[in-house]
């Protein structure tokens, strides 16, 4: 028997701001008409919801690098998605593509802005939400055009298990980099250390972190891959060498921050390392224009290495789409244990 055709959309909204950590009053889920397709465009049928860090940054008010969404809107996000309808020549029904639909059920999209997944034969359509997608285009970027890491240099990446940093980590190593990962907790250094391959794994939580950090880097740091700043940050920039590169991903310790961090003002001390050691410290969106002409050479690498499984990652996964603010709310504390998705569907 088919299965009946749904009549209305499912959604996530952003209900109210927070105010430092979100909560699940800041989310609503709400039912709507299902949407129809244009001219060019296809109705998509959400799979899978990737959850990332930069959603935080979203639900503010204040400028950012992007517009915020207002009340109302729905949640936004990366999605695998497969075609229910289609209005585009090069789209059928049933083919399966990465999207931004958005934390929802059912969306509309233009059908130019759509890319087929990798053939499941060659790797799980996830991944294109996680190594063979943003993510790991994050890490590609930022290690390409920032870090320019090099054969014999030391590279040291904070949240390595996550979806970015495990990338980060792995790639340098195949460019002949020494590796050192930094995580939260003993599982996730195993896993750095026995999985991934980094030539040396820390717990950011051990009371002598930096004293750890110190003896793993004896000839210093050439390129730190900056994913969450706080005490990782404050230990990590004695060790810099001079002209060492700093791509920053990300801030996630200072995410949910209400206030300035407490404490004396040390961005003279940050300045005069800049200055004095020669330092580039660089801030990147991977969706600017200036990266997009890296993308194929990502698309084509990333393959051949998860073909190859020269690269691998770790994923965790929460069920259902009413679960998707716990889900992030989860993230940005660092719960997590590899790329967090939400699978709304089968």
């Amino acid at each position: 028997m088919t299965a009946p055709t749904p009549t209305d959309n499912t959604r996530i909204v952003l209900a109210s701001r927070p105010e430092g950590t979100p909560t699940p009053d800041n989310f609503r889920l709400e039912r709507a008409p299902l949407p129809e397709p244009g001219d060019g465009q296809v109705l998509l049928r959400n799979l899978w919801l990737s959850l990332d860090p930069y959603m935080r940054g979203r639900m503010n008010e204040g400028r950012s690098y992007a517009a915020p969404l207002a009340i109302g809107d729905t949640m936004e996000g990366g999605t695998v998605s497969q075609v229910v309808q289609s209005r585009h020549p090069r789209l059928s029904a049933g083919d399966i593509v990465l999207a931004h639909g958005g934390w929802q059920s059912f969306a509309v999209a233009e059908g130019d802005e759509l890319r087929r997944t990798l053939d499941p034969q060659q790797a799980p359509v996830t991944t294109a939400l996680g190594v063979h997608g943003m993510p790991g285009f994050t890490a590609y970027v930022g290690l390409s055009e920032i870090g320019k890491v090099q054969p014999g240099e030391t590279l040291a990446v904070a949240a390595a298990s996550g979806p970015v940093g495990a990338t980060v980590g792995q790639i340098a190593r195949l460019r002949g980099a020494r590796t050192i990962g930094i995580a939260g907790g003993p599982r996730k250094v195993a896993h750095l250390r026995d999985e991934l391959g980094f030539d040396i794994a820390l717990d950011h939580r051990a009371d002598d972190f930096a004293d750890q950090l110190r003896a793993a880097a004896p000839d210093g740091i050439d390129v730190y891959y900056e994913n969450v700043g706080g005490k990782v940050l404050d230990a990590v920039l004695p060790l810099l060498n001079d002209h060492a590169r700093v791509p920053v991903c990300g801030l996630v310790a200072h995410y949910n921050d209400a206030s300035l961090p407490p404490g004396p003002d040390r961005l003279s001390q940050l300045m005069g390392l800049i200055l004095t050691r020669r330092l580039t410290v660089r801030g990147f969106i991977v969706g600017d224009k200036p990266y997009a002409h890296l993308y194929p050479d990502f698309v084509r690498e990333m393959g051949d290495w998860l073909r190859e499984g020269s690269v691998r990652y770790r994923e965790d996964i929460v069920d259902g789409l009413e679960n998707a603010p716990q889900g992030l709310i989860g993230l940005l504390r660092g719960d997590n244990f590899g790329k967090r998705l939400v699978r709304i569907a089968n």
